[in-house]
């Protein structure tokens, strides 16, 4: 990975690909969210409800720490990616006659593992963050 340049007053500046990456994280983290929340709605009262209410909160969690991250490199969030997120996780919703799809072990399934994919993905993204922050000390907390 490479080192964030040095501006010309001393600062440190994140290089273009970092505001890319991080923008496409957050534009997954957003999908992520709204299909959490979706699911914990609809399972609220089966057996795993309360896992998915855990797990959906921490996906909040990152997603706000991300966009803390962002800021602190100073790279603005692309909300036109971030508002195409949102639509393309509602439009799955939908069949292709325009009408919300029924709930079926099938639609249980999908969401489950696309979560899964968010959480590896959400990891991946923090180790990547992990080596950035040892060139770059915004992102140093403590």
């Amino acid at each position: 990975m490479a080192v964030p340049a040095a501006t010309r007053s001393g600062g440190i500046h994140a290089p273009p690909w970092l505001g890319i990456y991080l923008n496409d994280h957050l534009v997954a983290a957003t999908a992520a969210v709204g299909l959490a929340r979706r699911m914990t709605r609809r399972h609220r009262r089966s057996a795993y409800g309360g896992e998915l209410a855990r797990l959906t909160a921490e996906f909040v969690q990152d997603r706000r720490s991300l966009l803390w991250c962002m800021a602190s490199l100073d790279v603005p969030v692309r909300r036109g990616k971030v508002r195409a997120a949102r639509a393309a996780e509602r439009a799955a919703r939908l069949t292709p006659g325009g009408r919300p799809r029924r709930r079926s072990g099938v639609n249980t399934l999908m969401g489950l593992e696309a979560l899964r994919v968010g959480v590896e993905g959400k990891a991946l993204l923090w180790r990547s963050l992990l080596a950035v922050a040892v060139h770059d000390t915004r992102l140093q907390t403590g």
